[in-house]
């Protein structure tokens, strides 16, 4: 839980564009994009997002605040340096349980922390039928 590296944020559109084209996860109210800059600078750049489709200018800044406060809590112990986030507001992100929002954001964040390369291991695993000649 040592937070080695600084938290920003993204301003500028082409930095919104860029973190795009990196990988996504999708939880409950909110989508996060991680985008690994490979620049060799620690620094953790966060941006947040809501589009109109999710209502009107009261209820996008609500959903930007609250989706600011749960990464505010949540990106210095998950959030891997050297990476930018954006945070997509979807529908009911400002209606959500905190609770419920915050677990939407920690799931995220840990699924983008861990690699893709990794395939997951099936949990039920079919046995050998060797075991099935009694």
């Amino acid at each position: 839980m040592d937070q080695s590296f600084k938290i920003e944020r993204l301003k500028s559109r082409p930095q919104f564009l860029a973190a795009a084209k990196g990988v996504s996860e999708a939880r409950g109210a909110v989508v996060v994009q991680r985008l690994d800059r490979v620049d060799g600078d620690p620094t953790v750049r966060l941006g947040f997002t809501a589009t109109r489709k999710i209502g009107g200018a009261v209820i996008r800044n609500r959903a930007k605040r609250r989706l600011r406060e749960a990464a505010r809590a949540l990106a210095p112990q998950l959030a891997r340096p050297g990476s930018d986030y954006v945070f997509i507001a979807r529908m009911g992100t400002a209606d959500r349980p905190w609770d419920r929002l915050l677990d939407d954001v920690k799931s995220a964040l840990t699924r983008l922390a861990t690699p893709r390369s990794a395939p997951p291991v099936a949990p039920h695993a079919p046995t050998s039928p060797a075991g099935q000649d009694h």
